[in-house]
């Protein structure tokens, strides 16, 4: 074990010991919470049997979570399998629903990071990688780097005999309608539709697709106390000349620190790079001693006064979670040990 996985280790050992009996009674057994991107999710766009989808797609994604950790999983396991699942369902801006480039192309980005040691892994620009999230868990532990993109990425992946797909397989038809909306709309050209995608038009799924915010993310902690968070996404509608957002920057899209918080965001990703939105929040815990909802609603503030949108989750030391938003909705979900699931999608409804 290196000199840092040994400090790292022992910062950890050392959070545990600090906390107090009451502290420790107080902190569930594990804990998840997990959001399906942020937008303007409005009640009357949605039909009541596509919100019925996304609500039932939810609570499995954190069913599975929590299962996970309920069998004595990492939460790095955790974020893991819950993230492939998401990546898995055209529901969301992120594997198979991934939103097109103004080129007719996916572009896949993914991130996470491991509180209890502080190491991390993103990829950005993927491509052919099934699931974006395993590649970025596989930089953080079996390359020197945090990260890698594109075509380097991919070759990384098949050293890591991570499933390959042909790109065709990310392609769903509500995502290639809305990409050809949005260029008509900036008088940009339509690209061919690509090669090896239905020749014929499906129906789309009805519904709200206002994903320019989509990205799936995950923050967990498991039986030991061990933070970890993850993220990940197709990035925005028509986007052009490599555009990476934040969802695989370090401290903007994604944070974990065992002792403090974690963090997995969704939004404008200029703004919450230049904000660096996830590890603001932990900062403020471990800085300020703001507690995780204050320290999520001060940052959201400060995003929303520079013009930037979206949302985050978060969670502290003891298993608390936060949610926060300037949007009118948000996908996502929690759950407890010892708790039922909660599942929620807008911006007002109550807290349980």
């Amino acid at each position: 074990m290196s000199k840092r996985s040994l400090a790292a280790l022992a910062l950890s050992c050392l959070f545990v010991a600090l906390a107090s009996p009451a502290e420790a009674r107080e902190r569930p057994r594990w804990s998840i919470v997990l959001h399906g991107g942020a937008g303007v999710i409005e009640r009357a766009q949605l039909s009541p049997d596509v919100e019925a989808q996304y609500r039932a797609s939810l609570e499995n994604a954190v069913r599975a979570g929590g299962d996970v950790l309920d069998r004595g999983g990492s939460s790095l396991d955790a974020v893991e399998a819950v993230i492939q699942r998401m990546e898995d369902d055209p529901l969301y801006n992120a594997g198979r629903g991934a939103v097109f480039t103004a080129d007719g192309r996916n572009e896949l980005d993914a991130s996470i990071m491991d509180g209890r040691t502080r190491a991390a892994g993103a990829v950005a620009g993927v491509t052919r990688t099934r699931h974006p999230i395993s590649l970025a868990r596989r930089v953080m532990e079996a390359s020197p780097h945090v990260m890698l993109i594109g075509e380097g990425a991919e070759a990384f992946a098949r050293t890591q005999n991570l499933e390959e797909v042909d790109p065709s397989f990310f392609f769903t038809e509500r995502r290639w309608r809305a990409l050809e909306q949005t260029l008509r709309e900036r008088n940009l050209p339509i690209p061919q539709r690509p090669q090896g995608a239905p020749a014929q038009r499906d129906a789309a799924l009805e519904g709200v697709d206002d994903h320019r915010f989509g990205t799936v993310g995950v923050v967990a902690m498991d039986m030991r106390g061990d933070i970890a968070a993850g993220t990940s996404t197709g990035g925005t509608t028509a986007k052009r000349w490599g555009r990476v957002g934040d969802t695989p920057v370090i401290g903007a899209g994604t944070y974990a620190q065992n002792g403090v918080c974690g963090v997995s965001a969704t939004g404008t990703g200029e703004y919450f790079i230049r904000l660096s939105v996830a590890r603001s929040i932990c900062a403020r815990i471990e800085l300020d001693g703001a507690n995780v909802q204050q320290a999520v609603d001060v940052v959201i503030g400060e995003l929303q006064e520079i013009g930037g949108d979206g949302g985050v989750i978060a969670m502290d030391r003891r298993g608390r979670i936060a949610y926060g938003m300037n949007t009118s909705g948000m996908y996502r979900a929690r759950w407890r040990a010892g708790e039922a699931p909660v599942v929620q999608i807008f911006a007002d409804e109550p807290a349980r």
